[in-house]
């Protein structure tokens, strides 16, 4: 596919990840906006509905805020999941980056679903993030849509750091040898047409690293991760 002219009209659709807020989008909201970007951004339910549930939500949201007008999107986590829910013929999509998305469901997710205070604090969406692809039940990753527009993929492979709690158990569930960013595989978050790109970063601040901002720009704005 041709990638569209230069633009930076887009009006740039921030999403969180699970448990999080739009708050810890701001950072990478103010790169984009001295990149000459709008940006929106909102919390959505990501503890308390399915992934379906919560795109409904925020589509609804986006549909009264910006009608008619293109949109890119720079997701976090879960937030990439539900940018692939949201392939609603009110909004106009133009360019989506994801970060550290769980794309292929998520083991260590997987590894604590059975674990009440996991279900409980986390949610549907996280058991669904838990599920088997292929599993054949509802929510199941292997029937997550496509993204509704060009993507491009940015995964994080710093294994341990402090600011990620996640990371402090994740070497019991990843296999010897495998690339991850404390929470999420690179092998998760791939996608397969999307563009793809990996940063020594961690999951829960990959949002902040220079060069993630970097590449996300220069996506939204040329449709390419290349330098």
């Amino acid at each position: 596919m041709t990638a569209p002219a230069p633009t930076t009209t887009l009006t740039v659709v921030l999403l969180h990840g699970l448990a999080r807020r739009a708050g810890s989008l701001a950072g990478m909201g103010r790169a984009l906006e001295a990149a000459g970007f709008a940006t929106w951004s909102c919390d959505y339910p990501s503890r308390r509905a399915t992934v379906a549930e919560a795109a409904a939500e925020v589509a609804d949201r986006i549909a009264a805020a910006l009608p008619g007008q293109p949109l890119g999107a720079v997701t976090h986590s879960l937030g990439g999941v539900l940018a692939r829910h949201l392939g609603d013929a009110r909004l106009d999509w133009r360019r989506i980056v994801m970060l550290a998305p769980p794309n292929q469901g998520s083991q260590v997710a997987a590894a604590l679903a059975q674990q009440p205070l996991f279900r409980w604090f986390y949610g549907p969406a996280a058991q669904e993030l838990a599920l088997r692809s292929g599993a054949g039940l509802a929510g199941d990753p292997a029937s997550w849509p496509p993204p509704p527009a060009p993507t491009a993929v940015i995964a994080g492979t710093r294994r341990r750091a402090l600011v990620n709690p996640t990371s402090w158990v994740s070497g019991r569930v990843f296999a010897d040898g495998v690339a991850h960013d404390g929470t999420v595989a690179v092998d998760e978050a791939r996608l397969p047409g999307a563009a793809f790109a990996t940063v020594d970063a961690s999951h829960t601040v990959i949002m902040d690293d220079p060069a993630v901002r970097a590449l996300a720009i220069g996506f939204l704005r040329h449709g390419t991760l290349a330098g």
